[in-house]
């Protein structure tokens, strides 16, 4: 397809695509003359990613780029890839090394992995920035009296342990090749999550009319 085409169908402006192929966020398309050049539908799923990251979630380009240099590394194994991929998206604020309470916290999340039978731990070497997150998290909700102890953390981890099956189902039935199911576990992590936060949101407003309604 020409630019025109790939343009009206991915819904992206012609200026844009030519930012992110000068940016290197678009491969570039097989030159067909001097001043004209052919795209596949390989670079139309990719520009639909590039979109989702840039103008949906507004992530900058220096982050996209790490992102899609994570896509592309194929020293990875399928697994390591996905992860790389999605570690590389905003996390929100890290842990911070110098409070005190950040080692208590640390405990209990390491205590929760081991009763929910994951495998990561910060002693495994991993480094995703979720950890970093929980942590901080944990450490708020002390801070602000609010109840985190694991019979609290617990029956939430145990929901999310069920969606992530349901979200690596619809990784796989979404694309057939390992970059497609890669590509779309970053597309749909960013796309997502606001649809998780209406519905939990949602459930709350009607379990809340359930219970006190009329009270």
């Amino acid at each position: 397809m020409k630019l025109a085409e790939l343009s009206e169908r991915s819904g992206v402006s012609t200026a844009t695509i030519k930012y992110y192929l000068r940016e290197g966020l678009l491969q570039p398309g097989r030159r067909i003359t001097a001043t004209q050049a052919e795209y596949s539908e390989e670079h139309l799923r990719r520009l639909r990613l590039v979109r989702a990251l840039i103008q949906v979630a507004k992530i900058p380009v220096s982050t996209t780029r790490e992102v899609l240099s994570a896509l592309q590394d194929d020293s990875l194994d399928h697994n390591a890839r996905l992860g790389t991929a999605v570690w590389a998206l905003p996390h929100g604020p890290a842990q911070d090394e110098e409070d005190p309470a950040t080692e208590t916290a640390r405990r209990r999340v390491d205590t929760l992995f081991e009763r929910m039978g994951w495998l990561y731990s910060r002693a495994s070497g991993a480094t995703s920035p979720a950890y970093g997150m929980l942590v901080t998290a944990i450490v708020t909700l002390e801070r602000l009296g609010y109840p985190c102890g694991i019979e609290d953390l617990e029956p939430h981890a145990r929901a999310m342990d069920q969606l992530a099956v349901t979200d690596l189902d619809l990784v796989e039935r979404y694309g057939g090749s390992p970059d497609e199911q890669v590509e779309a576990a970053v597309a749909l992590t960013v796309l997502y999550e606001p649809v998780l936060l209406s519905l939990r949101r949602l459930a709350q407003a009607e379990e809340s009319r359930r219970r006190f309604a009329g009270k």
